[in-house]
Order: structure tokens, then sequence, then C-alpha cells
């Protein structure tokens, strides 16, 4: 079975099982060898996606983070702001960005990823932050550390743990809110999982791309875990 070629819109493939049985499985190792090209470039996307999503709420989560850290009265409100964003439902978000954006790129669609990550990514961040210890800091400025030679030195390293966790949970929700881009033709592997549910509910394209996801949020986790006990050494020892 052939496929068209990757692009904005979702690809569908030219013929599709016209019943349930034995001629539609739900794997098949055909479907794979026939469509690796396009099953490897929406995993490519999917993946960029991801990252550029992850990246660029990280950007915005840690400063609202650290405010919040600095200036009690004003966590409750942060966390409230980004509670709410985190309650629309994405179907909806989508459906206000993509008129307001346009669905030629993929900005909408990456909007919406990096709302749905700032409650997790904040709520971990302030996690860390509160988790040094009264002791560490009064050193720090002991030392004669500034408020923000303090936060670089000591109380961020030392809030990594809670930054990896932060991050580990919204990558891997990140990885599965993409999926729901395929509604404007920018949802990576979402497409093929669509497209297999409106080709007369096609298994394998369904499926494949799923184990795709699912892989994909597993290997990035992975990583993110193994780069977390690289750079918090400390936490190793304290647990053997």
């Amino acid at each position: 079975m052939s496929f068209l070629s990757w692009g904005p819109a979702a690809a569908v493939p030219l013929a599709a099982p016209a019943e349930d049985g034995p001629g539609n499985p739900w794997f098949s190792w055909q479907y794979i060898h026939d469509n690796a090209d396009t099953l490897g470039s929406a995993l490519l996307f999917h993946a960029g996606l991801t990252a550029r999503a992850v990246i660029f709420a990280l950007i915005v989560a840690l400063p609202l983070a650290v405010l919040a850290y600095w200036i009690r009265p004003l966590t409750g409100p942060i966390l409230a702001l980004s509670g709410v964003l985190y309650t629309i439902p994405s179907l909806a978000l989508l459906a206000l960005l993509a008129p307001l954006i346009g669905t030629t790129s993929d900005w909408a669609v990456l909007i919406a990823l990096v709302l749905y990550a700032l409650l997790v990514l904040i709520r971990n961040f302030l996690t860390g932050l509160t988790s040094v210890p009264d002791e560490v800091r009064e050193a720090a400025t002991g030392m004669g550390y500034s408020r923000f030679g303090r936060l670089l030195r000591v109380e961020l390293p030392l809030a990594l743990p809670g930054i990896f966790t932060g991050l580990r949970l919204a990558t891997v929700s990140t990885v599965a809110l993409v999926t729901v881009g395929s509604l404007i033709g920018k949802g990576g592997l979402g497409e093929l999982i669509l497209g297999g549910f409106r080709n007369n509910f096609y298994k394998a394209e369904i499926l494949t791309s799923t184990i795709l996801v699912v892989a994909l949020a597993l290997v990035l986790d992975l990583i993110l875990a193994l780069l977390g006990r690289l750079l918090t050494p400390w936490t190793r020892r304290r647990t053997s």
C-alpha cells in the first residue's frame, strides 16, 4: 500500500481495507515497510514539535516560578492562571487559536502545547526551589551572594531534581497532546492515527502510529531521566 508524500495535510492511504477481518490486521510489517518514509517524517515532526513546545514552555515557566518564589503573594495568582489555562479543553483552545494565527503553520498547536505545559513546569519548579533548606540559603547569603547570585549558584542547582521531574512530566504529556494538532494537519503521528479512522478503520495505521507515540514518550522520558541523574550526582549518593 502506498501513501501520498508527507505534507501539511495528513497523509492518507490511496486505498484502505473495506471490512474488518484477516485483511485488516492490527499489526502489519508490510504496512511498516511500504510506509517507512511517511512514518519517519511524521515521527520527526512529532518529536520536533514536542521539543520546541517544551523549550518555549521552560523559557516562560522558569521566570514565573522564580517570581512566585521571590514574591510569595504572587504564587497563588500565577498558579491559578496556569491552572485555568490547563483546564481549557484542547479542542476548544485549538479552535480558538487556529483562526487567529492560521492553519498554514504549526504556531497554533505550538502555543496551545506551551500553555498546557506551564502548569506542570511551574508547580514542579516552585516545589524544587522551596525544597532548598533554609540553612543553605542563609549560608549562601552569609558568604556574600546576592539574591540573583544565590539563585544561580545555589538554589537552582539544588532544585534540579524538581525541575527535571517537571520537564519529564511536561514532555510526556506534550507528546500525547501533539496528536490533537491533527485536526488542522499539524499533529505528526496523530495525523496518521486520524487517517486510520477515516480510512475504514485501518487498524495497522492506527496501532503503528500509536506505538510510535508511546515509544517517543518513553525514549524522551528516559533521556531526561538519565540527564537528570548526570546533573544531580548527590541524589545518587544519598540513595546509596
